[in-house]
């Protein structure tokens, strides 16, 4: 099957029609291609321009992003379309991260975007599946915790015994509509110990990306996540929303099936995603055809 490193070809020429690669064409000629536009037109309707304006914004004041490789910043935010999830910063919801990551096939070291679900993005689609009478995840204090049986999960919480500003763990809860309640404690090192386990960085001890700039944001999301997944009700977005979390994403289909792009070295092992029948051969022949070239 083949992965979006299919769209880099050189500039060929096949019956008088000349195609040139994704990154040449870059991420505002790539985004205004016909079929691309489309693309996100299909998922987001009258929104379309607006959330691709906003794309091209969020790269032009992220150097360090619009250095990446342009397929995989379209096919990131054309997932967070499809979950109907802004970029921005400021909200949280979802973020497209640069880091390098080295080609199982070539052995060269790329740079790429990759789709991270935050922890509101999270609650966003829980929310939206009707099925959550409540649903928070918090930090925890140091002094904050009376007990906690880690059996029975009962949790005894005090708020005004705080003693300081040292966040010792995260805890998360949710009650569903049916009754069932679940509550989660990680402490401060089983959240590190995840983070240390999942780094995609060469020191994997070296907080980068999200976990740098807004640790407990992460931290929490993590928590919400691992709960929700083996606790919760998930909707379809849900389940969309956790296989393409911390992945690059190879391409959205017509359908909205996401498939991440599993051959790279960094990849999670533990998450393997069922390959699609959209191959990005189609996609290329699509999207990279200059008889119709990027709208002005």
């Amino acid at each position: 099957m083949a992965t979006a490193n299919s769209l880099k070809n050189q500039i060929q020429e096949r019956n008088n029609t000349t195609k040139v690669s994704a990154q040449q064409l870059g991420i505002k000629g790539l985004m205004n291609t016909p079929t691309m536009k489309k693309k996100f037109e299909d998922v987001l309707h009258d929104n379309a321009n607006a959330f691709m304006a906003n794309v091209l914004t969020l790269v032009s004041n992220d150097s360090y992003l619009a250095d990446s490789d342009a397929m995989s910043i379209v096919t990131g935010a054309l997932t967070a379309a499809t979950l109907n999830l802004g970029l921005d910063k400021n909200l949280g919801y979802a973020y497209l991260v640069p880091f390098n990551s080295q080609n199982k096939q070539t052995g060269m070291w790329e740079k790429k975007a990759q789709f991270v679900l935050g922890y509101k993005g999270y609650i966003q689609l829980a929310q939206r599946s009707g099925q959550y009478k409540a649903l928070n995840v918090i930090e925890v204090y140091e002094g904050e915790i009376a007990s906690w049986n880690r059996l029975t999960e009962e949790f005894e919480f005090n708020p005004d015994g705080r003693i300081s500003d040292n966040v010792i763990g995260y805890v998360g809860y949710f009650e569903l509509l049916n009754g069932f309640k679940k509550t989660v404690y990680w402490t401060k090192q089983q959240v590190e110990a995840h983070r240390i386990r999942n780094s995609k960085d060469k020191d994997k001890s070296k907080k980068s990306g999200v976990w740098a700039s807004d640790y407990d944001a992460m931290a929490k999301k993590t928590v919400l996540r691992n709960m929700l997944s083996k606790w919760g009700i998930l909707s379809i977005d849900m389940q969309k929303a956790t296989v393409s979390d911390e992945h690059i994403i190879k391409d959205v289909s017509a359908d909205g099936e996401i498939v991440s792009d599993l051959d790279l070295t960094e990849a999670k092992p533990a998450e393997v995603i069922e390959e699609s029948t959209v191959t990005g051969d189609v996609v290329q022949e699509e999207l990279l055809d200059m008889t119709n070239k990027p709208v002005e």
